[in-house]
């Protein structure tokens, strides 16, 4: 060893033993820290659909169709005009007891949502499942702006003659 380089660690002594390995980080999360147990990972996205679940029970259990139950929208009753929620609550009472036809002519955008949100449900369950980052919704602003004019487009359509087949 006479031409070679040697490096010798100065913070360790002869008898200690060797530090630990650094704990290799998860994807999305910093070096070092130890990621999450699974539980612990779907704890958080379990918690907000089983939220969303009982809304839905409570709805499927408690029909809107009946007076009393529930607050009438106030834009209708001040306006007269159906906003873009107007039937939501009749919309996810069909959809919780099953009757997706009657749920679509309750409030057809409603239920396009309650789609989406499945839909991201599933993803973040999976994703938390793996150990990978939660999913975020990042849009351009030109995409926000589109559903607004599509929620627009919704309102003014059903609210003509012609559209009131979107109509609650």
């Amino acid at each position: 060893m006479s031409g070679e380089n040697q490096q010798v660690d100065a913070s360790r002594t002869p008898d200690a033993p060797p530090s630990p390995a650094p704990v290799p980080a998860a994807p999305g999360r910093p070096a070092g820290r130890p990621s999450p147990s699974r539980a612990r990972r779907l704890a958080v996205p379990a918690f907000y659909l089983a939220g969303v679940t009982a809304a839905f029970a409570y709805v499927g259990a408690v029909d809107p169709n009946e007076p009393g139950h529930y607050p009438v929208c106030p834009t209708f009753r001040l306006t007269g005009i159906l906003c873009p929620g107007c039937g939501g609550l009749r919309s996810a009472h069909a959809f919780a007891q099953g009757d997706l036809v009657t749920a679509l002519g309750a409030n057809a955008l409603a239920v396009a949502g309650y789609f989406v949100f499945a839909g991201f449900m599933v993803l973040w369950l999976v994703r938390a499942f793996r150990g990978g980052p939660t999913p975020r919704i990042v849009l351009r602003p030109r995409y926000w702006w589109a559903l607004g004019a599509l929620a627009l487009v919704f309102v003014i359509v059903r609210n003509l003659s012609f559209g009131s087949a979107l109509a609650p």
